[in-house]
C-alpha cells in the first residue's frame, strides 16, 4: 500500500481493517497470553481472565498499532523519516517498527518521563527531544519539529491503520477466551488517550456484541469519564500527577471520543494506592510484572468498582514497562488486596 505520510486516516477502522493487520503481524508480533487462577476466580465468585500485553514486543500493546502503521509507509515516507509523541510505550513501539522497516525515528517525550523508557527507546534507534508537559503540548511540539523536518508524523491513537493495530489485542482475546469456553461479560482496558480502549470497543461490537467494554482512568486524570458525561472532550487540569505515567494524557483523542461515546459501558476510575495493591495482587497470583497504567483494570476489580459474582471480566495488562526501583517500591507501599465477599 502506498502512502505518502499526509493523510493520517481520522477514520474509525473497519473490523477487516483490523483482520488486516491480524495477518500482517503475525510472526512479528507475539500472541500474549490470556492468563487464569482458579484460586482468584474462586475468591471473586466469577472469572477474571488477564490479557498479558506485558509479553508484548517492547513490553506493551503498543507495537500492533505501531507496527502496522508504519509498515504501510511507502519507499519515500521510510526516507523521510518518524516522528512521534509519547512518555515511553508508543515511542518504544516506533522505534523498534522504524527499525524493522529501514526508517530513522525521532520522539519527542516529557522530560519527566522514566529513564528506563528513554534508555530503551534509544536502544531501539530512535532519538528523543524532551518537552515540560507542564507548560508543552506534545502534539504541538511533534508537528512543529516534524514539519521542520519533513518527517511522517506517527500519533499514538488518532489514525485508524495504528487503531486496527491495536483491535488484534481484543481480536485475540476473543478467540482466547472462546477456547477457554468463555463468553466475556465485560472487558475493562486502561484508558489515556483512549485508542486501545476504542479498538477494543470497535472489535467486540463487531464479533462479540454481548460483551461491555469499560475505560479504566487514574481518578486524577479521568477526562474519558468527565468528557463523556459532557458530551465534548475535556482536558485534565494542570500541575496533577499519577504513578500511571503512561496514561497521563491531556485529554481523549477527537477520533477516540468520537468512538468511544458510543459504545463503553462506562468509565471506571481507581487511586494510585488502589494501583498498587494491583501491581502486589498481579505479582503475587499471575506472576507477572505490570507497569503501575497498565495495573488499573485489575484494581478496578480487586476494588470493587464493576461485579464480578457470577460474571466472565477480561482485563487487559497492557504493558510492564517499568524499571525495578519504581516497581519495588510500588511493591513495598501496596496496601493488602482484601478478600471479595
Amino acid at each position: 500500500m502506498t502512502d505518502n505520510g499526509a493523510d493520517q486516516r481520522l477514520a474509525a477502522p473497519t473490523i477487516d481493517e483490523v483482520l488486516e493487520a491480524a495477518g500482517a503481524l503475525k510472526g512479528v508480533a507475539v500472541e500474549t497470553p490470556l492468563l487464569e487462577n482458579v484460586a482468584v476466580d474462586a475468591g471473586l465468585a466469577g472469572r477474571l481472565l488477564v490479557k498479558a500485553e506485558t509479553a508484548q514486543r517492547t513490553g506493551s500493546f503498543k507495537f500492533r498499532g505501531a507496527y502496522n502503521r508504519i509498515r504501510q509507509f511507502d519507499d519515500a515516507a521510510r526516507a523521510r523519516g518518524v516522528i512521534a509523541y509519547s512518555s515511553g510505550n508508543h515511542a518504544q513501539a516506533v522505534a523498534d517498527a522504524a527499525r524493522l522497516v529501514g526508517a530513522r525515528a525521532l520522539i519527542v517525550m516529557p522530560d519527566d518521563a522514566p529513564a528506563n523508557k528513554m534508555d530503551r527507546t534509544r536502544e531501539l534507534g530512535a532519538r528523543i527531544v524532551t518537552y515540560d508537559r507542564a507548560v508543552e503540548s506534545r502534539e504541538a511540539v511533534a508537528e512543529r519539529i516534524g514539519t521542520e523536518r519533513d518527517l511522517v508524523m506517527v500519533p499514538p491513537n488518532e489514525d485508524a491503520r495504528v487503531l486496527a493495530g491495536a483491535g488484534t489485542m481484543a481480536l485475540e482475546l476473543i478467540l482466547q477466551a472462546e477456547a477457554l469456553g468463555a463468553t466475556l461479560d465485560a472487558v475493562l482496558v486502561p484508558c489515556g488517550g483512549g485508542g486501545l480502549t476504542a479498538a477494543t470497543a470497535l472489535v467486540c461490537e463487531a464479533l462479540s456484541p454481548v460483551t461491555r467494554v469499560f475505560a479504566v482512568e487514574p481518578e486524577l486524570f479521568d477526562d474519558t469519564r468527565r468528557s463523556l458525561e459532557a458530551g465534548e472532550r475535556l482536558a485534565n487540569p494542570k500541575g496533577r500527577t499519577t504513578i500511571c505515567d503512561a496514561i497521563m494524557t491531556d485529554r481523549p483523542g477527537e477520533l477516540t471520543f468520537a468512538i468511544n461515546r458510543d459504545r463503553l459501558g462506562g468509565v471506571l476510575t481507581v487511586s494510585d494506592d488502589e494501583v498498587r495493591s494491583a501491581m502486589k495482587f498481579a505479582f503475587d497470583q499471575f506472576k507477572i510484572v505490570i507497569e503501575p497504567g497498565a495495573a488499573v483494570g485489575l484494581a478496578a476489580v480487586l476494588g470493587g468498582k464493576i461485579e464480578s459474582a457470577g460474571q466472565t471480566i477480561a482485563v487487559v495488562a497492557t504493558g510492564g514497562n517499568v524499571d525495578a526501583a519504581s516497581y519495588c517500591a510500588a511493591l513495598a507501599a501496596a496496601s493488602p488486596t482484601r478478600d471479595r465477599d
